[in-house]
């Protein structure tokens, strides 16, 4: 089997840019890592495709960007690093966005916009119905995902069931039993989607672990601060029993942080609280964690998609990690 750029990478431990920028002779590589690259592209047999932005004229040397936000945390940071990644190969991004409100449905993606106006697509954050995955497809653009991604596409992201599993773990572990989940989106039921993921780790550990798995303790948050406020205010209304909750971000975390002090209520020794991301603010309000590199994940999808374009394989799928980061937002559970 051909190994790509993400193979060497893997194997040589640093990131595809790291690994682009040694094999290019390029500064900024310190001189053991580029040796260690250099090995590792030598066994596996890894030979460079012509630069992306040497490509034969008539290219665009522009990659669409399709993203529901730019202001929040994953979006911004797997964004830009993407776009610095094609940048440093001589592309610009064209960044489409959509108009999504909370409680109505967003449009349909209209795919004819990128039409010979691009090289490559980028879809980041977004989950696509299976006729919008196909009307990419009939661009005849390579297509890779960052988080939501599609059966039979290249994709990034992380291991959402898995996170969701660490994160009521480690709630478990403190001693509470009662351990609510914020989710996204209401209308957000796509299996590939990272929301539905997260959820259902949620509902398998608190099962495994014979905890309260109640339909009426998953509140959907929308992916913000404000809606994590009021699903948390809504939360405690209906179950005001409830000592944990593991929200699928961090700023549905921040939010509902702000609600339990809103009631009164401390954080952790009434209701403890976990996110996802690694947020910058979390560490200033004391948010414990599940942390993930966003800007990493851009940097590498763009890569993958440069690779496509200059005809070298990539993975299906390629999986980061998340590090728990254990703050004070999170303690065991206050004994009545």
């Amino acid at each position: 089997m051909a190994h790509g750029i993400v193979d060497v990478a893997r194997a040589a431990g640093v990131s595809t840019a790291t690994v682009s920028r040694a094999l290019r002779g390029l500064p900024n590589v310190h001189q053991s890592t580029r040796e260690r690259v250099l090995r590792v592209a030598d066994e596996l047999g890894y030979v460079p495709s012509p630069s992306a932005a040497s490509l034969a004229s008539g290219r665009t040397r522009t990659i669409g960007l399709i993203s529901p936000w730019v202001s929040h945390w994953f979006f911004a940071n797997v964004i830009e690093g993407a776009e610095r990644a094609l940048r440093a190969e001589g592309f610009d991004a064209l960044l489409y966005t959509f108009e999504v409100e909370r409680g109505t449905r967003r449009l349909a993606l209209d795919p004819g916009v990128l039409r010979r106006r691009v090289d490559g697509v980028l879809v980041v954050g977004l989950p696509l119905e299976p006729p919008e995955i196909a009307a990419l497809d009939e661009l005849g653009y390579p297509l890779v995902f960052v988080g939501p991604g599609a059966p039979e596409h290249a994709t990034v992201g992380l291991d959402d069931a898995g996170t969701a599993h660490r994160a009521v773990a480690h709630l478990a572990e403190l001693g509470h039993r009662v351990v609510a989940h914020l989710s996204g989106e209401p209308d957000d039921v796509l299996a590939w989607s990272p929301a539905v993921r997260r959820a259902q780790g949620w509902r398998e550990e608190v099962t495994r672990r014979g905890l309260d798995g109640s339909p009426e303790l998953e509140v959907h948050g929308h992916f913000d601060v404000a809606g994590g406020r009021a699903s948390m205010h809504r939360l405690l209304d209906s179950r005001p029993d409830v000592t944990a909750v593991f929200a699928a971000s961090d700023e549905m975390a921040m939010g509902a942080i702000l609600a339990i002090r809103d009631r009164g209520l401390r954080v952790p020794e009434d209701v403890s609280v976990i996110g996802v991301d690694g947020h910058e603010m979390s560490e200033h309000l004391g948010l414990t964690t599940l942390a993930q590199d966003a800007y990493e994940q851009g940097v590498t999808a763009a890569t993958m998609l440069l690779e496509l374009l200059t005809g070298s394989p990539v993975p299906p799928e390629v999986v980061f990690p998340t590090t728990l980061v254990v703050r004070s937002s999170t303690g065991p559970v206050t004994e009545l």
